[in-house]
C-alpha cells in the first residue's frame, strides 16, 4: 500500500505540471503535504518536516547553486566562455567536440560533487551551443552523463566512498573496476545516445547568451582555463592533503575549511571578480549587476530543488524505501543484481541517489557476507542501481529541464533515460567483470 500511495504522489505531481501547467515548486508542496497525509505521518509534524527537506537541499546547494550562477555569468559576459570554446573547438573541431565534452566532464566529475560540476559546466555547454550553433543535448547530455556516472560509480564522491566503507572493499580496486565501467556507461548514455535527441528543442537559459565579442576583447587563455578550472584544482588539493598530512596538523582544519565546496565556490568567485572583471577594466559595480542578474536568473530553479527536497524528506521519513528494501532482500537472485534492483526501486521512490545507495546497503550487507559476494563490486552494484529512474523527485531532473528549458516531456526523454541507461549499461558491465573475476 505504501508503495502504491508513493506511485500514486509522483503521478499527481507530473500531472499538475505537465497537464495543468501548475508552478513546480507549488506543486512540490501540495504533494508533500498530501503525501505525508496519506502515508499516515504525525501531522503535528508534517510543516517542520517539509522545512527540514527544503532546508537539508538547500543548505547543500544554495551556495554552490548561487556562487556557480554569478561565476557563470560572468565567464558568458567577460568572454572567457567563448575564448574556452574557441580553444576547444580549435583542439577537436566540430567532429569531435562530443568527446571533448565527455573528457572534460569526466576528468571535472572525478573531484567535484555532481551539482558543482553542474553549474560550473554549463557556462562552457551554453558557450559551444551558441557560438557554434550546434543543438544543446547534443552538446550537452555527454558532459553531464560523465558527471553523472562519476557521481554514482567512482570514490571519492559520498555515496561511494561511504558503500566502500560500509562494504569493507578496497578503495584502490574499487575505483579501478568503476573506471573499467564507467567508460561503456558514459560513451553509450553519452555521445551515443545524444545523437538521437538533435531534433528536441532546447532553450538554455539566457542568462549564458552573451554577445560575441572580437578575439581582440576577449581575456586571456590562462585567465579563462584558470577560472574555469580553479573549483577542481582547490577541490582536488583539499582531497589531497588530508591523505599526505598527519591527523594532528596544524594546517588540516584550514585546508579542510577552504576545501569546502561552498567555501571553494566563494574563493572562486572572489578571484574572478578580479581577474576576469576588474582586471579587464570591469567597474565593481557592473561586476554586482551581473551578479544580480545571474540570482533572477537561477531564482525558480532554487525554488524547485526545494520543493523536490520536501518531497523526498516526506517519503524517507515514511520508511518507504526499507519496506521495500525488506521485501525485496527475500527474493532469491543474484546478489549483485539484487543489490542494484533494491537501489533502483528506492532511488525512484525516494529521488536521492545518495539515500538509495546508503539503505541499500544497510539491508545487502548480511547477504554479501553469506554469498560471499565481491565487496568492490557490490559498491558498484549499488552505484549502478543508485542511479535509475531520475524524476519529477530528484534536484537533478530539475536542473537539466530548468537549465536547458525543456519540456517535462522532453526531460524524461533525456536526462530520465540517459539516467537509466548508464544504470543498465554499469549493471551489464559489473555481471561481466563478476564472470571475469571469478
Amino acid at each position: 500500500m505504501t508503495i502504491l500511495i508513493v506511485i500514486l504522489c509522483i503521478a499527481l505531481l507530473i500531472i499538475l505540471i505537465s497537464a495543468f501547467k501548475v508552478n513546480a515548486f507549488l506543486a512540490f508542496l501540495a504533494v508533500s503535504f498530501l503525501a505525508a497525509l496519506a502515508l499516515g505521518l504525525p501531522p503535528a509534524k508534517i510543516p517542520s518536516m517539509i522545512e527540514k527537506g527544503m532546508g537539508d537541499v538547500l543548505g547543500s546547494l544554495a551556495i554552490v547553486i548561487i556562487a556557480g550562477a554569478m561565476l557563470g555569468k560572468l565567464v558568458a559576459e567577460s568572454g572567457a566562455a567563448q575564448k574556452i570554446a574557441k580553444v576547444s573547438m580549435d583542439a577537436f573541431g566540430p567532429k569531435y567536440i562530443q568527446w571533448a565534452m565527455v573528457l572534460t566532464g569526466f576528468l571535472i566529475g572525478i573531484p567535484l560533487y555532481y551539482g558543482i560540476g553542474f553549474v560550473l559546466m554549463v557556462p562552457l555547454i551554453f558557450s559551444v551551443v551558441y557560438r557554434y550553433k550546434l543543438p544543446a543535448l547534443y552538446i550537452g547530455l555527454p558532459m553531464l552523463a560523465a558527471l553523472s556516472v562519476t557521481h554514482g560509480f567512482l570514490p571519492p564522491h559520498p555515496s561511494p566512498a561511504a558503500l566502500v566503507i560500509q562494504f569493507n572493499a578496497d578503495m584502490g580496486l574499487t575505483l579501478l573496476y568503476g573506471l573499467a565501467v564507467s567508460i561503456p556507461a558514459i560513451v553509450i548514455g553519452g555521445p551515443i545516445f545524444s545523437r538521437t535527441l538533435k531534433a528536441i528543442p532546447a532553450t538554455p537559459l539566457a542568462s549564458f547568451n552573451a554577445k560575441d565579442l572580437a578575439d581582440e576583447d576577449l581575456p586571456s587563455g590562462f585567465k579563462s582555463f584558470f577560472t574555469a578550472l580553479l573549483p577542481v584544482l582547490l577541490l582536488a588539493a583539499a582531497s589531497f592533503f588530508p591523505l599526505i598530512l598527519n591527523a594532528d596538523s596544524k594546517i588540516l582544519p584550514y585546508i579542510l575549511f577552504a576545501g569546502h565546496p561552498s567555501v571553494v565556490m566563494l574563493l572562486v568567485l572572489v578571484v574572478a571578480t578580479w581577474l576576469l572583471g576588474v582586471s579587464e577594466g570591469k567597474k565593481i559595480k557592473d561586476i554586482m549587476t551581473i551578479y544580480g542578474d545571474a540570482i533572477k536568473d537561477i531564482a525558480l530553479i532554487l525554488l524547485i530543488i526545494a520543493g523536490s527536497g520536501a518531497l523526498k524528506q516526506v517519503l524517507t521519513e515514511s520508511g518507504v524505501s526499507n519496506q521495500i528494501a525488506d521485501y525485496l532482500q527475500h527474493v532469491k537472485v543474484e546478489p549483485l543484481f539484487l543489490a542494484w534492483l533494491i537501489a533502483a526501486i528506492i532511488r525512484f521512490c525516494v529521488g536521492s541517489a545518495t539515500v538509495a545507495g546508503l539503505t541499500t546497503a544497510g539491508i545487502i550487507v548480511p547477504l554479501m557476507e553469506q554469498t560471499h559476494t565481491n565487496p568492490n563490486l557490490m559498491v558498484l552494484a549499488v552505484g549502478a542501481g543508485s542511479l535509475m529512474f531520475s524524476h519529477v523527485n530528484d534536484a537533478g531532473f530539475w536542473m537539466f529541464k530548468e537549465y536547458f528549458g525543456l519540456s517535462l516531456k522532453d526531460t524524461f526523454k533525456s536526462w530520465a533515460l540517459m539516467e537509466s541507461m548508464v544504470g543498465i549499461v554499469g549493471l551489464l558491465g559489473i555481471l561481466l567483470l563478476h564472470l571475469i573475476i571469478v
